[in-house]
């Protein structure tokens, strides 16, 4: 298939001549082919049986990595890139002749011909169901590994699929908005494209260059070699602070320079697992989002908190600068035991009266009030920039009007879903997940309104969201406003926090995920229905391995998730885990009345909501104003006042390198070799994301699972050396960590 091909070069079938024109978006023109070949077989037996590999090994893989110190996230791409050479041996070897399934009219070929792209794209969105983390097992993990307590395994399983599930309903009803419209471009897709022109496309090598398939295995070759470095070697290099080793008995300095407990002045890293591990790639965000995330964390991270944490704001320097933990006015660590009845699990007011309110850390403090003000930008912000066109859409819909070549091309090739499978799968799951929670002796704790609660948060917010994600690569989630609401409404009760969040925030992040694959079908022109199919049984499985492999890590490894117990150097600390905890301890033991209520320490965080409705006024103002000035809609609130929001489990380092990467080549790449930039952009994205995996992969199964775990020495620590940045600098304060100084 040539994917270089004009509209001159459509034939009359394919495109009407009246309708020949292409996406709105720059982007999306140089990388976005506006050719179909309706007749190339899709749910082929390849397909089923790569797609079910692929989605359950990076199901496997996800989950596996995702409990250690450094999580790898192991991206379709790597998929993508594994499953082609598979599929044409299978096409060159396998039989051509029909097998008839017996007592039925149906039959099918193990070898249906050449292995095809649309096989390609249908495999790669099976395995991007396996590479989506799964929500709920954070639930499973701070029940039996934080909390020790029993749960039952089928609600547990109930409880993975059904959060899983609940978005279908949320993307059928909303994929007329942020599928058809032309203007919902979704940028990370850009980088699968990107990648399967390189594979499929068949293209000259220009003299002295290279083809896009061979620049991707130069990358991918590289990348692979390298990170036995970072990974294995020298794992220091994935943060180093500067600062820190020049000043190596100062708390300020080690606030100011520490890349992974402080501001991170200074902070670098030689990874490109930290540069992408927890931000994603910042390659595939557009360059207004890098500009608007830049400012928006140097307000917060250079201005805000050092403003706030040497004036000591809530009284921040009893505490360390940076931390997701909890803890009481004496700046130890908060001990849940004496607030949590161990009987009832629920809320021991009395032992909380006698102990102590929950302190934070003034970064953490920061991050909800941020939280809260994103949340409510983005609502203002949709409103504002995009509600008329929301309108126009709904009404275009209605009369069959269609944006662009991509839409007509779908609309006319092939027959789309019907909006019933998505309502039918949408009332199943809602009374398995009430079933769910109502069941097994109410282990979690949520009644059957809080599933009706929680989905109705997640229909509200996923249009908004899905507009923000469609244009921005960046997508808020519901997190905190569900943690919020159901903290107040049922106070006291932990589980009923968390899966109450998950139902609410999960719901609708799978419907941002399926409206993300429903687009990339739409770009490579796969039908509807094969894509709704393989998404539904992708999730099934998916969902049932990471329960699977999340339960067996659980109940075999010693001491998983705590680092106070674990043998030196292991790396299975739970971080992503361990924020997930704390924040059940802040909105479901504890409660938001005692947290950021009139009973609390931080009820001045509220205005942050108002802050976050208000803010995109003054840009839309200034639009209507001066209508010529274009740069003014690239100003997106809800990004800039989230810009710091990655933070936990991301770090100072993290965001650095993101930016530094981020704005040269979106910016100065971009720019001065836009040529370059369209034809290898994305596929550097791709190769660099799959060489780390596969070399993370190859180390742990030869190395590390057999605790070979190199020479003891400086480099291999996996800290950044800053061991004061931790510090508290309030007088009389006094910690476990006997290198902080007690101040006077």
């Amino acid at each position: 298939m040539d994917f270089s091909a004009s509209p001159k070069e459509l034939k009359p079938e394919t495109l009407d001549t009246d309708e020949v024109n292409d996406s709105p978006i720059e982007q999306v023109r140089l990388t976005v082919p506006i050719t179909d070949d309706p007749t190339l077989p899709c749910l082929t037996f390849r397909t089923w049986f790569l797609g079910t590999i692929s989605c359950a090994l990076l199901a496997f893989l996800n989950q596996f990595f995702g409990y250690r110190q450094n999580a790898l996230y192991i991206s379709s791409v790597s998929a993508q890139i594994v499953v082609l050479p598979i599929g044409k041996l299978m096409a060159a070897y396998l039989p051509t002749r029909s097998i008839r399934i017996p007592k039925t009219k149906w039959s099918f070929s193990l070898n249906p011909g050449p292995f095809n792209l649309k096989e390609h794209v249908l495999i790669t969105i099976f395995a991007n169901s396996g590479s989506n983390s799964v929500y709920a097992v954070g639930i499973i993990t701070i029940v039996k590994a934080f909390y020790h307590r029993e749960l039952h395994p089928f609600a547990a399983m109930l409880l993975t699929q059904t959060t899983q599930m609940l978005g279908y309903g949320w993307a059928g009803i909303f994929r007329k908005f942020l599928v058809d419209s032309p203007h919902m471009w979704w940028p990370a897709n850009l980088v699968q494209v990107s990648l399967f022109r390189a594979l499929h496309d068949v293209e000259r090598r220009p003299k002295g260059g290279l083809t896009r398939l061979q620049f991707f295995i130069v990358v991918l070759v590289s990348s692979f070699s390298y990170y036995v470095v970072p990974n294995y070697l020298f794992p220091s290099i994935t943060a180093i602070s500067v600062v820190c080793l020049i000043w190596k008995n100062s708390v300020t300095a080690q606030q100011v320079g520490s890349g992974l407990k402080g501001l991170g002045i200074g902070s670098f890293a030689l990874d490109w697992s930290t540069v992408a591990g927890f931000l994603g790639s910042p390659l595939a965000t557009p360059g207004f989002a890098i500009i608007n995330i830049l400012v928006g964390y140097v307000l917060i991270v250079y201005i805000v908190i050092p403003i706030a944490y040497w004036n000591n704001l809530f009284e921040a320097r009893r505490f360390p600068l940076f931390s997701s933990h909890v803890y009481d006015a004496t700046g130890r660590p908060y001990n849940v035991s004496l607030v949590l009845n161990e009987t009832t699990f629920d809320f021991n007011r009395q032992g909380y009266d006698d102990y102590s309110k929950i302190h934070l850390s003034i970064f953490f403090v920061f991050a909800y009030g941020l939280s809260f003000a994103t949340l409510a930008a983005t609502l203002s912000h949709v409103a504002l920039f995009h509600g008329r066109s929301i309108w126009e859409q709904t009404k275009a819909s209605f009369q069959h009007k269609y944006g662009d070549v991509h839409t007509r091309l779908m609309k006319k090739n092939y027959d789309q879903v019907p909006q019933w499978w998505f309502y039918s799968i949408l009332v199943l799951v809602v009374a398995l997940a009430m079933f769910a929670c109502e069941g097994f002796g109410r282990q979690l704790q949520l009644p059957y309104w809080g599933v009706l609660l929680a989905m109705s948060l997640a229909l509200v917010f996923t249009l908004p969201i899905g507009v923000i994600t469609a244009t921005t690569n960046q997508s808020p989630g519901l997190n905190v406003i569900t943690e919020l609401i159901i903290g107040f409404m049922y106070p006291g009760r932990p589980l009923a926090n968390v899966t109450f969040k998950t139902y609410g925030f999960i719901s609708m992040t799978q419907a941002i995920m399926f409206l993300s694959d429903f687009k990339l079908g739409h770009y490579m022109k796969i039908p509807p229905k094969s894509m709704f199919v393989v998404q539904l049984v992708g999730t099934v499985i998916a969902s049932s391995v990471y329960f699977g492999t999340a339960w067996w890590l659980i109940t075999t490894v010693e001491n998983i998730c705590d680092p106070t117990k674990l043998p030196q150097g292991s790396p299975w600390t739970c971080p992503g885990d361990d924020v997930f905890y704390n924040a059940s301890i802040i909105w479901g033991v504890v409660g938001p009345l005692r947290m950021f209520g009139r009973l609390g320490l931080y009820p001045k965080m509220n205005y942050f909501f108002l802050i976050g409705i208000l803010a995109p006024i003054p840009v839309w103002v200034l639009s209507r104003v001066f209508p010529d000035k274009k740069w003014i809609k690239l100003i997106n609130m809800p990004i800039l006042i989230g810009g710091a929001g990655g933070f936990f489990p991301a770090r100072a380092v993290n965001y650095m390198c993101w930016l530094s990467v981020g704005i040269f080549f979106n910016f100065v790449v971009y720019r001065r070799f836009k040529a370059w930039w369209a034809r290898h952009n994305y596929i550097l994205s791709a190769g660099l994301d799959a060489g780390v995996a596969f070399m993370a992969i190859l180390c742990y199964f030869t190395l590390q699972s057999h605790n070979i775990n190199g020479i003891s020495w400086w480099g291999l620590d996996l800290d950044d050396h800053c061991p004061l940045a931790s510090c508290p600098t309030a007088p009389g304060i006094k910690v476990a960590n006997p290198k902080c100084p007690v101040f006077h």
